[in-house]
């Protein structure tokens, strides 16, 4: 009689934003896992055989938790994203993170996964064309998601050394696009017109909504050390992310826009992203998630533009769910995926 395969307890922080709870619906209909959430509050919508625990990753009874349930993996996604630099989300973010990592290890959690960003290496007009995971991070610090995220970064550097035998992985995305999250990213390409600095049109990647999701799942089923860049197949300027959605370029002097951001108050609002990175480069070298990673996005740059503008354009006219149904190029696209991955798994079987 064969033996029963142990099941896997993962834990998810987090579970209530927009990311831990897709994630968790997902790692819930996943055979061998045992899933835990945390967050704060509790998920908008129910999630089916989810083990949900009211509390903030700052309570020190979590190590006791952790002990009890035996949890092996953390996928960490407890993050509050506020442009604003508050010492509440800093407190939350950075010191939540601190005294929750110290819990996991206390406690012999044997992997932990971070959920980041590529916008920690900075855009800066000294980038190579391709930066690598091994390059130092000089990201910009004046919105507060960033600042924070560069902490937690910085921390794991020192958790990593301090805790060996911890599987520390870390998934560095680019701006992430979808029909239905809220990203830096959505917020800027949201508004009828965007702006830009006027004489700059940085290169730029993207990612999809689903294969960041994609990405989480297989690094918590399979163990990947180490920190990785994940973005889509294609780098493009950022007039034509514009033109593929279908936003009219507002040129601004780069000296307004840093003063409008350093002023605060509405006009702000305008630049989700930091004025730096819609004027230099800042695209991330995608080898180890190939070829390391094992990892292939299934939406190219291109693919995750056009569903998202397909999806913008069709919500004037229909619910959400009929504009999925008749927006022909995003069918188009889905196609065109498959194709090829049922050409990647006949080169696999050849």
């Amino acid at each position: 009689m064969p033996r029963k395969k142990k099941t896997k307890t993962v834990l998810i922080t987090g579970v209530a934003n927009q990311w831990g709870s897709r994630l968790a619906t997902r790692l819930c209909d996943t055979p061998g896992l045992r899933v835990i959430g945390i967050d704060a509050h509790p998920p908008k919508k129910e999630i089916k055989n989810l083990d949900f625990i009211q509390a903030d990753i700052r309570n020190p009874l979590l190590l006791e938790l952790l002990q009890l349930e035996k949890v092996d993996t953390v996928c960490h996604l407890a993050f509050i994203e506020s442009y604003r630099r508050t010492e509440s989300a800093f407190d939350h973010n950075v010191i939540g993170t601190m005294k929750f990592m110290g819990a996991c290890a206390e406690a012999g959690v044997r992997k932990v996964v971070f959920k980041s960003s590529t916008r920690v290496y900075g855009a800066s007009p000294r980038n190579p064309a391709f930066l690598r995971e091994e390059r130092p991070v000089h990201g910009s610090r004046q919105y507060g998601y960033n600042r924070d995220n560069l902490e937690i970064e910085s921390f794991f550097n020192g958790f990593r050394r301090q805790y060996p035998k911890i599987t520390l992985t870390i998934l560095r995305f680019p701006g992430i696009i979808g029909p239905d999250v809220n990203t830096p990213l959505v917020r800027f390409l949201s508004d009828s017109k965007a702006p830009i600095l006027l004489g700059f049109d940085p290169m730029m990647q993207v990612i999809h909504q689903e294969d960041v999701l994609a990405a989480l799942m297989h690094t918590i089923q399979e163990d990947y050390p180490g920190v990785y860049n994940v973005a889509a197949e294609g780098i493009l300027p950022l007039t034509k992310i514009l033109a593929i959605v279908g936003k009219i370029p507002l040129p601004v002097l780069h000296p307004a826009a840093y003063w409008a951001v350093s002023a605060g108050g509405p006009l702000a609002r305008h630049f989700p992203i930091e004025p730096d990175y819609l004027r230099y480069r800042w695209v991330a070298d995608t080898q180890r998630m190939h070829e390391v990673l094992g990892f292939m996005p299934q939406y190219t740059a291109e693919e995750a533009l056009r569903e998202f503008a397909g999806q913008q354009r069709m919500r004037r006219y229909m619910p959400e769910a009929a504009s999925r149904t008749y927006d022909e190029e995003r069918l188009r696209d889905i196609i065109e995926r498959r194709r090829r991955t049922y050409a990647a798994r006949q080169s696999k079987g050849a």
